[in-house]
């Protein structure tokens, strides 16, 4: 017995470096084992819609966690691990996302932003709408606070991309879609948006309606500025159509008988009623103003700037309003701009002609009423009287010789009149003014056409 022991005491040594080989070995062959799994067991669930994935390999134990859209899902991504060559055991910590009740997403636009919220039902979903925002905000920043639940609609997908769309048509609002049911509110960011939106929802897919569509047109805005420096008059923003364009962009011509009309008007609908028949007067009024903007908003008139003395102001205050059509509102901002400065009879008479070379006069055909485009150049002749305040100042009217000699000659004594009685109101002093009536006796170009008859129908101003 003793001899075993001391042969046993010799033997046990040489055991221990075994023993450390087999662990070692173990160990060696386990570690690829579990990584040979490991990647067997990713590649199993590529086709699988999860979200969180998350797995563990312990020996040929498999802990495979995950949340999964659906119940189906959930169980054929199990499953499927189940199915790897070489799996022992698997632990299931896989588990639904929860459900949303109502299943909310929702697009809201600010001025810098497009904030996409709520619920999408797939990681896909999420990516498809932020793409889609992206390629077509026009480099609009979007901000993704999309969550994933399960319960969305049929065609959540077709859907919502449609609203998507909809939201690059609004300068800011909000559009919500609960399950089935859409929800839109906020300022359309052009003319026609509005009706736009609306056109397009008539596409939605099958299931889907609108609740509520409280998206609002952009004021319908017309601006007119005259720019002294530049000498001309930009016009910009809407006209009804292109009819209403070009009737009032021919007015501005005869009005703003200096200034270059320049012409940045687009047709759009949405204008209010009577809009050209507030337009027109108010441009008549601006014609009036030595510098001056014109903005109509809506059903509402502003009109700006300096008029050429303060009769002109008075009158533009007071009766503009009065052309209006019912329901129009008018906010004159009007002052007077320092009076130039005086000048002699032979200064004055060039600035006269001058004004009279440039513009002529109108009247109603065959009458001595004036027409109200030329209260722009009647202001700009009144200025000039004023600022040679001690001459005498004949106002002289001629005709065509078209019709009988003595009612041309009455004609034009009614139309020299009329224009002296203009001045007057004014503020000038009747006693600087005669009015003196020439009929056809004095013509400044032939008779025997359209352009020279123009010419021979005019008024002169005279100084003596």
């Amino acid at each position: 017995m003793l001899g075993l022991f001391r042969w046993s005491g010799k033997w046990w040594p040489g055991v221990i470096p075994l023993v450390i080989f087999w662990a070692f070995a173990a160990w060696t062959s386990t570690e690829p084992l579990e990584a040979d799994l490991a990647l067997r067991t990713t590649a199993a669930l590529k086709d699988t819609v999860l979200d969180k994935r998350r797995i563990s390999v312990a020996g040929r134990d498999v802990t495979f966690a995950a949340e999964a859209f659906s119940e189906e899902g959930r169980r054929a991504a199990v499953d499927s691990v189940e199915a790897v060559p070489g799996v022992r055991l698997v632990n299931d910590e896989t588990r639904l996302v929860p459900e949303a009740r109502p299943f909310v997403w929702s697009a809201e636009r600010d001025v810098v932003r497009v904030t996409l919220s709520g619920n999408a039902p797939l990681p896909a979903s999420k990516a498809k709408l932020m793409e889609a925002a992206r390629a077509g905000l026009g480099g609009v920043e979007v901000v993704d606070r999309m969550g994933l639940s399960r319960g969305a609609p049929p065609r959540f997908d077709s859907a919502t991309l449609l609203l998507l769309d909809q939201i690059g048509k609004l300068k800011d609002g909000k559009i919500t879609l609960s399950d089935n049911k859409i929800r839109l509110s906020g300022m359309a960011r052009e003319l026609g948006g509005r009706e736009a939106i609306a056109a397009a929802l008539r596409n939605l897919p099958e299931g889907f309606s609108v609740a509520a569509n409280e998206v609002k047109a952009p004021p319908y805005i017309f601006q007119a500025y005259k720019d002294p420096v530049a000498v001309t008059v930009t016009l910009t923003g809407y006209v009804p159509d292109n009819n209403v364009h070009a009737a009032l962009v021919a007015a501005a011509g005869r009005t703003f008988f200096k200034e270059k009309v320049v012409d940045n008007l687009k047709a759009s609908v949405g204008a209010p009623s009577g809009f050209a028949n507030a337009v027109a007067p108010a441009l008549g009024a601006l014609s009036r103003l030595s510098t001056g903007t014109l903005v109509v908003s809506d059903r509402e008139v502003k009109l700006s700037g300096d008029a050429l003395y303060e009769a002109a102001a008075g009158q533009i205050r007071a009766g503009l309003g009065k052309d209006f059509p019912q329901g129009w509102q008018f906010k004159p901002e009007i002052s007077v701009r320092p009076p130039a400065a005086p000048v002699d009879a032979t200064v004055c008479q060039q600035l006269f002609s001058d004004l009279l070379g440039k513009a002529r006069i109108r009247f109603e055909s065959g009458k001595a009423d004036i027409v109200a485009d030329s209260t722009g150049l009647l202001d700009r002749l009144i200025e000039t009287a004023l600022r040679c305040p001690n001459t005498s100042i004949e106002i002289a009217g001629h005709t065509d010789s078209d019709g009988e000699e003595a009612a041309n000659q009455t004609l034009s004594e009614k139309r020299a009149q009329a224009v002296t009685d203009y001045l007057v109101k004014a503020g000038l002093q009747a006693s600087r003014f005669s009015a003196v009536g020439y009929g056809a006796t004095q013509p400044i170009a032939g008779n025997d056409t359209d352009q020279g008859k123009a010419q021979n129908r005019r008024i002169d101003f005279v100084v003596k």
